[in-house]
């Protein structure tokens, strides 16, 4: 049993260490792959520059004044000589003019023993694409030379339609050359699979997949590739970027970024990505070794120390568990304390609260009632109405509403859902209320809107319930005024909507606003109110997540302030 420790402390060790490898092998095997699509991007872009390096250059010969005039029937001699100095310059393999029915009659080589001149190329498919109207292009061997090229031709452009078609072969060899000596394994495929550039010649002229008997026959008809088995290469295409070819497995990019459906194929080493995996996994394995090692010393001084500490510290635990159940059982008893108080606090707030509100209620409404009985009374005794007995009952009754409205404020559901309305609508509508009040003082009322909506989100009858008592409470305060005046602001800005109402009453004199909204404060006499109106308007403003303020204005009047945030903008469903 001792040393099962040691023991599964060598598997974590094992498993770390293949862990490692894996994750390590993973990570620089994508940097090779990575370095490989490089390498990859590098030798696509140098094939896709050497073919389109001179892909203009017989467009512009076939218009040529001295390739028309010879392909017409002027001698060929001045044109042999100027081919051969655009060959040589351009390091072309060789420029040549065929005439209508195939055979050349200009060449650049025209002074070698392989000369093109005198030989037919009919049967070649760019001759067939030239007179037909499009550039011809094709990869083949010379049958003249038995030099490979890449042969690109136009139709010579004569006075009455194609009077011969000029052709230019360029020769890959160079850019083969680079491929060998790089070290590096690189094949390009043209779209039959057959090989037609390698680093390795032995790859030359060999087929990636095999060939089916139409491929053949077409390939024999154009001489493409004379005296070649065009067998397949010895490769298998592998999983997950992965190719086999000969006896070794490689890393194996391809990309078809070229004309004509070739494919360039990459093949890459991964040699070192498995080199830097074992020497990580290595220091890893050192490092956990080391670890072990300074662990067991540790472990054995600490064991050593733990046993000489071991019986004074049980002491002291035993007398800390002691004080401990103690002091838990003393917080409970506080808590529970503490719950049972702040029980009997809100209940008694409760109650009191009640109290104050039976007591108002009580007080408010008994006064109208009895004035109310005693006009009844007195109606009854005369036979008859008295004049402004109904406006006088009318007003009791308005108040006795007044007084319950306020009341079913806080018995009102706050499960209401909020919509967006237009601020200025709500005022309007409190407007309206007041409208009465209004024109018995003979009172001036300033309205200042935007003309665009000032739109918020929430219950707008509650809000025009904090306007009607806001307009109330000014039209009161005005009420003895020689020139009563109200002023009413709404504005908005980025950020918030507010509205500000402002009259040229007595003022809020030394109270404050917060005094002001504690129910059932009122600075009106008796019977004009029961001060829930600022409570009311408060709570309705702070549920909605706005602010309310008040000041006294520098010329004489009170000056509230009810401010919104903007509502954000919904988002449109998808």
């Amino acid at each position: 049993m001792r040393r099962l420790p040691f023991i599964l402390s060598i598997l974590a060790t094992l498993i770390a260490a293949i862990v490692v490898f894996r994750v390590s092998y993973a990570y620089f095997h994508s940097e090779e792959l990575s370095r490989a699509q490089g390498r990859l991007s590098l030798y696509q872009s140098s094939v896709s520059a050497e073919i389109d390096r001179f892909s203009h250059l017989t467009f512009v010969l076939a218009r040529d004044s001295h390739v028309i005039a010879t392909a017409e029937g002027r001698a060929t001699g001045a044109l042999n000589q100027r081919f051969e100095e655009f060959s040589q310059q351009a390091g072309l393999g060789a420029i040549y003019l065929m005439a209508l029915d195939g055979v050349a009659i200009a060449a650049s080589n025209h002074n070698t023993p392989s000369s093109f001149v005198g030989q037919s190329y009919a049967f070649r498919p760019y001759f067939q694409d030239a007179l037909s109207g499009r550039q011809g292009r094709f990869y083949a061997i010379g049958t003249t030379t038995g030099l490979p090229g890449y042969f690109i031709a136009d139709a010579v452009a004569g006075r009455s339609g194609p009077s011969g078609v000029v052709a230019i072969k360029i020769e890959f060899s160079t850019l083969e050359d680079s491929w060998r000596n790089s070290g590096e394994q690189v094949l390009l495929a043209n779209e039959d699979g057959v090989v037609l550039l390698s680093s390795d010649p032995e790859w030359r002229y060999k087929t990636l997949n095999p060939l089916s008997a139409q491929q053949r026959e077409t390939i024999t008809a154009a001489r493409q590739f004379p005296g070649q088995a065009l067998q397949e290469l010895d490769w298998q295409e592998q999983a997950e970027s992965w190719a086999r070819i000969g006896p070794n497995r490689r890393i194996h990019l391809t990309t078809d970024a070229l004309p004509h459906g070739w494919q360039l194929h990459y093949f890459a080493s991964d040699d070192r990505a498995a080199t830097r995996s074992w020497l990580v996994t290595a220091l890893v394995i050192f490092a956990a070794a080391l670890a072990l090692i300074v662990t067991q010393v540790q472990r054995a001084r600490r064991v050593g120390a733990a046993l000489r500490r071991s019986e004074s510290e049980e002491a002291e635990l035993r007398k800390a568990n002691e004080r401990l159940a103690v002091e838990i059982e003393d917080r409970r008893t506080a808590e529970r304390r503490l719950k049972r108080t702040q029980s009997e606090l809100e209940q008694a707030s409760r109650l009191a609260a009640l109290g104050q509100l039976s007591a108002s209620v009580t007080h408010e409404l008994g006064q109208p009632i009895a004035a109310m009985r005693n006009h009844l009374v007195a109606a009854e005794f005369g036979g008859q109405a008295q004049p402004g007995f109904l406006g006088k009952i009318t007003g009791l009754v308005d108040r006795m509403e007044g007084i319950t409205r306020q009341l079913k404020f806080f018995a009102r559901s706050d499960s209401e859902a909020f919509k967006e309305f237009d601020l200025r609508d709500a005022a309007r509508a409190a407007l309206a209320l007041v409208e009465p009040n209004v024109t018995t003082l003979g009172a001036q009322i300033t309205i200042d809107m935007p003309e665009s909506p000032a739109t918020l989100r929430g219950s707008r009858l509650r809000i025009e319930q904090v306007l009607t008592n806001l307009l109330r409470n000014a039209l009161d305060a005005v009420e003895e005024c020689d020139d009563p005046s109200l002023f009413l602001t709404i504005a908005r800005t980025d950020t918030d909507i507010s509205f500000e109402l402002r009259d040229n009453g007595h003022g809020l004199g030394e109270a404050t606003l917060v005094e002001l909204q504690e129910p059932f404060v009122t600075t009106r006499e008796s019977g004009r109110g029961m001060g829930l109106g600022l409570a009311i308007s408060s709570s309705i403003v702070q549920d909605h997540g706005g602010t309310m303020s008040a000041m006294n204005a520098a010329q004489g009047g009170a000056i509230f302030r009810v401010t919104f945030p903007v509502p954000p903008l919904e988002s449109p469903s998808e």
